[in-house]
């Protein structure tokens, strides 16, 4: 597979790696900020073009025979310096890949735990780097600068001081100092308490404020005041799970019998994405959701607006499209506070059109995805309980999704 990569880099893009065509996913449903597969694909190549050039490069070198072309058979200097060229770019391009930023990655943490985390990776790396320049240094050594014969009692040294003391040593303070994170890690909140159970493929959240016994259900998005620790109950009641979001704190699996915890304390107001980070079955890649950092404040405001029942439309095309969303049946699976609509087979509607994205991350929330999802929800999300509405005119299909939208 990796073969075929670097031959169509070299092939379709001269060795620059840009863009690649990805003609068997035209038709795939766009993600939430409106790209498609292909596209990320594309963009995820142009973004980091130096290092596919450079892994494009390499794999020219790797296939470039070393023989002059007059004998066939006799390496050439010119071959030997352009491949060696080759992968001293490799390794000047490699620093890239660590360029990991933006709204769902652990080495830019937004959150307390996320930075303990980020914080562990870099003291790990460094006593691995510490293990690795021992290791190269020794062979350096004993290869290059004193190549001739040593001693038993020198070898029996290096064996016993390089490598057993000194690997002990390091791995031994990188544990200590990684157990001494787990307390802090593992303190409980001091507030609200959120369950979010996670089901093919989609999330369930359920708020619960200290000074109220009836939750507040949504779905798909998790809303968290900034400054404050919140515990999240983890679970899910079909097949393993696993809740992760890496700008915030590491990732908890949700094993079907079995409740997990999670304290969350995010440091900086913004929105950061979360994922299922364990195969669960056809829409895995699909169940992503948002998680919103607010002040105290404005978190407080919104929870109080969460918990209210749908407003009741007023316009005639918001009626008609709310009495089209009951007729069909909807009701049975969604629930929409202050209507006949409860069904729990589903995501929580009620204030749908204040969330982020729809059909967990799976598209942007506005009108005409929301349309888009009702009528071909097999195609763009497969697998899942929903059924596709496409038999609907158009004009149901728009009235319905009207009415979505409408539910702020």
């Amino acid at each position: 597979m990796w073969l075929n990569l670097f031959e169509a880099c070299l092939y379709r893009n001269r060795l620059r790696a840009r863009t690649f065509s990805f003609s068997a996913y035209s038709t795939v449903p766009s993600y939430a900020d409106g790209t498609t597969f292909g596209d990320r694909y594309s963009l995820t190549l142009r973004a980091n073009w130096p290092v596919t050039s450079a892994l494009a490069y390499a794999y020219a070198a790797l296939k470039q025979p070393f023989l002059s072309e007059d004998s066939g058979r006799t390496a050439t200097a010119n071959t030997v310096l352009r491949t060696r060229g080759h992968m001293w770019l490799v390794c000047a391009s490699a620093p890239v890949l660590t360029a990991c930023g933006g709204s769902q990655s652990a080495l830019a943490p937004a959150g307390l735990e996320a930075a303990w985390v980020a914080q562990l990776f870099w003291v790990m790396l460094i006593g691995a780097g510490l293990i690795w320049t021992l290791v190269i240094g020794f062979a350096i050594y004993v290869t290059r600068l004193n190549p001739q014969a040593h001693s038993e009692n020198a070898a029996s040294r290096l064996i016993v001081w390089g490598g057993v003391v000194f690997p002990v040593a390091v791995l031994g303070a990188l544990l200590i100092y990684g157990l001494a994170l787990m307390p802090s890690l593992r303190a409980p909140g001091d507030g609200l308490r959120i369950e979010v159970s996670g089901e093919q493929w989609w999330w369930r959240v359920k708020y619960f404020p200290i000074q109220s016994d009836a939750p507040v259900i949504s779905a798909n998005e998790i809303r968290l005041p900034a400054g404050q620790r919140i515990e999240l109950v983890l679970t899910s009641p079909d097949v393993i799970h696993s809740f992760w979001v890496p700008s915030l704190a590491g990732k908890v699996d949700m094993i079907p019998g079995r409740t997990n915890r999670i304290v969350l304390e995010p440091t900086e107001t913004g929105v950061y994405r979360g994922q299922c980070a364990e195969y669960c079955g056809t829409s895995h890649a699909l169940m992503a959701f948002s998680v919103v950092v607010m002040p105290h404040d404005e978190f407080t405001q919104w929870l109080e607006q969460e918990a209210r029942p749908a407003a009741t439309p007023r316009a005639p095309r918001i009626q008609k499209g709310r009495n089209l969303f009951l007729a069909t049946g909807c009701g049975a699976c969604h629930t929409v506070r202050g209507t006949r609509a409860s069904g729990v087979i589903g995501p929580d509607l009620t204030h749908v059109s204040g969330r982020e994205t729809i059909g967990a991350g799976t598209l942007a929330n506005n009108t005409e995805s929301i349309a888009r999802f009702i009528a071909g929800t097999q195609r763009l999300k497969p697998g899942v309980r929903m059924p596709s509405f496409g038999m609907l005119p158009d004009k149901d299909i728009d009235a319905i999704a009207n009415y979505l939208e409408s539910l702020e």
